[in-house]
Parts: C-alpha cells; structure tokens; sequence
C-alpha cells in the first residue's frame, strides 16, 4: 500500500485499521504461546518426520564419495606431472 492511498484514507478508517492490526498481533502471540513457540519459526510443512537412513545406506554413500574424490585427486595428480 502506498503512501499516497494512505492519506486518501479516512480518520476512521485508519484508526479502525490500527485496531485491526493491534487486534492480529495480539492474536499472532496468543498462538504462538500456545504452540509453544517464543519466536517465529520458519514456514514449512509440520508433522513431517525426518527419514532414517540404514547404515548401510550411509556406507554405500560414503565409499562413492570417496571414490568420487579418489578419481578427481588421481586426475590433478596426473596433470600436475
């Protein structure tokens, strides 16, 4: 909203407007306290549950990695000569 349909407002309106605006931030700190929140936390899906991964899973990641960095470091190695 800019400031030039502010001032095209009313006094009536903009006070109910004020109002309004305390009203929601009141209202914003309600749930926030029920919720159990004391700041804002970030926008995202809720109840959503971080998946597990097998050990297993991590191994087989962990040695293409290494493999990743093996190859790039032997490559550098060879140029370098």
């Amino acid at each position: 909203m800019s400031m030039k349909e502010i001032l095209n407002f009313s006094g009536a309106k903009l006070k109910r407007m004020a109002t309004l605006k305390a009203h929601i931030e009141r209202l914003q700190s309600q749930l926030e306290a029920l919720a159990g929140n004391s700041s804002a936390a970030p926008a995202g899906k809720p109840g959503r549950k971080r998946r597990k991964m097998s050990a297993s899973a991590r191994r087989k990641i962990s040695l293409a990695a290494k493999a990743r960095w093996a190859k790039w470091a032997k490559v550098k190695a060879a140029k370098s000569r």
